[in-house]
């Protein structure tokens, strides 16, 4: 008997009793749709926190002052005096450090800016002009300050999306003047739109202007609070850390046995725990759906089983008229397989569709992978030649006598 005979004597068997071949592929259609809807939820998360993370900068540093505890271990000395950290420091950084591209102070205040008769509660932060390079953030429209708006602590601010849609919706916001604690700003620019992060807060509810303008005007502080640092390539995060560590050391004078007054963050380390964490998540996922299909491949060794003690009569008359051994063995096998393979590919396009309807019913990101789709007839296929060699030997064993 030919390969094509076998598979149309499979067909016909199996046609012989719909329901039951029905509900046995129905095993392998939830499992095969199943591993496919959950890796691919955890694959759509995983390139959803790797976006964010790049959006920061792949090869940024945050340094800030006093103390921040991460994991349970204490990072400075464990004071909350945030006055250890000063432009001066900044700027030796970006002078003395090789591993350094660019860097920029950084100081926040939280605020009401007014725009004719509305007004809305965001933050303010002040950075150098070099801030859009290092996190990698476009200027929509206008432009971002420069250093000489620096170094005269100008009034200028530029525009995070969130704000501009809610203070000017219809208005070209480029131009106009806002108040921010009673004093006026010029917007001279807007952000890209950058949406939320990780954690669900939204980028774009935020203006940025001048540091100096933020410290003298509106926080009255000489002092900066962090620093964005930007090293010259993501191999280079760990030796500029180090460097920036060893230099900020020296110059706060501090002792062999003294801790910092200050930390490093490289965002790296976080880019690395964030994509290892979700790599665990999918495997996860992906094994707990699998079981599905180890269930699915039980249900067609139970139902090839009984089909050999229902069909014993027409296994002895095939052998008895010349069948060997080896050719039932194959047209079991074979519809073992016809059954995992068609529930297989009824699998796939359920999970695809699952996979194309989560993100419109839950929200959450999905990215349906080629290789969790081959990766899933593969295994459908395997299971079917696992779960089906051992009642096909049991058919072929058969005495034809019996």
């Amino acid at each position: 008997m030919s390969f094509a005979q076998a598979i149309m004597e499979a067909l016909e068997s199996l046609n012989g009793n719909k329901m039951r071949s029905g509900l046995t592929v129905l095993g392998i259609v939830i499992g095969v749709a199943a591993v496919i809807a959950m890796v691919s939820v955890g694959q759509g998360a995983q390139a959803s926190i790797q976006d964010q993370i790049a959006s920061m900068g792949t090869n940024m540093l945050m340094v800030g002052a006093g103390s921040m505890n991460m994991g349970g271990v204490r990072s400075g000395t464990g004071t909350t005096n945030t006055n250890t950290l000063t432009v001066d420091d900044i700027e030796a950084i970006k002078r003395e450090c090789p591993s350094v591209a660019m860097a920029t102070p950084s100081v926040r205040a939280g605020s009401q800016i007014i725009f004719g008769n509305q007004n809305w509660n965001t933050s303010l932060q002040g950075v150098n002009e070099e801030w859009p390079k290092i996190r990698k953030w476009l200027v929509q429209s206008g432009e971002f300050f420069n250093e000489s708006d620096i170094r005269t602590a100008n009034r200028v601010v530029v525009l995070g999306q969130t704000i501009v849609d809610n203070l000017f919706p219809g208005v070209d916001p480029v131009g106009q003047t806002i108040r921010v604690r009673e004093l006026p700003f010029r917007v001279i620019g807007v952000m890209a739109k950058r949406g939320q992060d990780s954690g669900g807060r939204d980028q774009d509810d935020i203006m940025f202007a001048p540091y100096t303008t933020v410290q003298k005007k509106l926080l009255s502080i000489t002092h900066i609070q962090f620093s964005y640092i930007s090293a010259i390539s993501p191999a280079a995060t760990y030796t500029a850390e180090q460097q920036i560590t060893d230099l900020l050391r020296q110059r706060h004078k501090l002792g062999p046995n003294q801790e910092n007054d200050f930390f490093v963050r490289n965002m790296t380390d976080v880019a690395e725990t964030a994509d290892e964490t979700n790599r665990i998540m999918t495997i996860l996922l992906g094994s707990i759906a699998s079981v599905s299909l180890m269930v699915g491949g039980i249900g067609i060794m139970n139902i090839m089983l009984v089909s050999v003690t229902e069909r014993t009569r027409e296994i002895g008359i095939r052998m008895a008229i010349g069948a060997r051994s080896s050719a039932v063995r194959t047209q079991f096998l074979i519809e073992s397989i016809v059954l995992s393979v068609f529930g297989g590919f009824l699998g796939i396009l359920i999970g695809v569709l699952l996979s194309v309807l989560i993100p419109k019913l839950l929200g959450w990101p999905t990215l349906v992978s080629i290789t969790s789709i081959v990766g899933s007839v593969l295994f459908s296929a395997a299971v079917g030649i696992f779960f089906g060699y051992y009642p096909a030997r049991k058919a072929a064993g058969l005495d034809p006598i019996e």
